[in-house]
């Protein structure tokens, strides 16, 4: 499949994509930046050939922020309008069912850091600098920063983030739960390390499956549990439908635990 982006560099290897931001210098999110990563998550969920994804922005920078340039004169109208596009954008990255790694170097700010909240995971480098500097702008967080950030990390630290619109750097990310590891070296490392993990996925388990627990998962911390137990009651239903399900328990049953070959059917 043909990945065509202004914005966006997509490489697919062993069954792994790399989205590459590309939009120099340091990625600064416009609105038809947003309408491309949204768009690219539509067109990876299709991918058959695509089983894991990383996301990055280079060896240099994650994405330092909104174009500040497009927003500054906006009316109230208007600007309801471009956040409610990006917002919608993100919503398909996160909705993406495929695991999904955010490999971060150096700024990961404001719509950058909204960005790498959709993840599944964040690996950072020890240059990393994350943080939420709306606030010192005059606005707040609008693609989802207040609403994902708390849902990670907690209330409280999610406010003193979000309401100071400091940077943290990597050490304190981790300790805080934004981030989920540090990878030492340089910026090639931080990539390298997400991708050993999605090949990770990519080669030795079920797509399927892997897809239903992301739903499930997802889905279910946004509604009441009973809501969320019928999400994963279907998931595990439609499971049966597939070969690796029946690769997986036969396996199982004749070799024992972790032996299976998963097809991916």
């Amino acid at each position: 499949m043909p990945y065509d982006f202004e914005f966006l560099n997509v490489e697919v290897e062993n069954m792994v994509a790399t989205i590459i931001l590309n939009r120099p210098k340091v990625n600064a999110l416009n609105s038809h930046f947003f309408s491309e990563i949204g768009e690219c998550a539509v067109e990876l969920q299709k991918d058959d050939n695509v089983r894991a994804v990383v996301l990055t922005g280079g060896e240099r920078v994650f994405a330092a922020g909104a174009d500040i340039n497009e927003l500054a004169e906006q009316t109230s109208a208007n600007a309801l309008k471009i956040i409610h596009g990006d917002q919608e954008a993100l919503n398909r990255m996160e909705g993406l069912l495929k695991p999904v790694i955010a490999a971060i170097n150096g700024y990961a700010l404001g719509g950058g850091c909204e960005l790498a909240l959709t993840a599944d995971w964040r690996y950072a480098g020890e240059n990393a600098r994350i943080g939420f500097p709306e606030i010192l702008l005059g606005i707040i967080p609008g693609a989802g920063g207040t609403q994902r950030l708390p849902r990670l990390i907690g209330l409280s630290k999610a406010k003193e983030v979000i309401y100071s619109g400091r940077y943290i750097d990597a050490k304190e990310a981790l300790e805080y739960g934004v981030i989920d590891k540090i990878v030492e070296g340089d910026g090639k490392a931080v990539i390298d390390e997400a991708r050993k993990t999605a090949l990770n996925y990519a080669e030795k388990y079920p797509p399927f499956a892997l897809a239903m627990a992301k739903r499930a998962i997802n889905q279910g911390l946004n509604c009441s549990i009973f809501d969320g137990l019928a999400i994963e009651e279907q998931g595990i239903s439609l499971c049966f439908s597939t070969e690796d399900q029946k690769i997986g328990m036969r396996t199982f049953i004749e070799e024992g635990p972790g032996k299976a070959k998963f097809i991916g059917k």
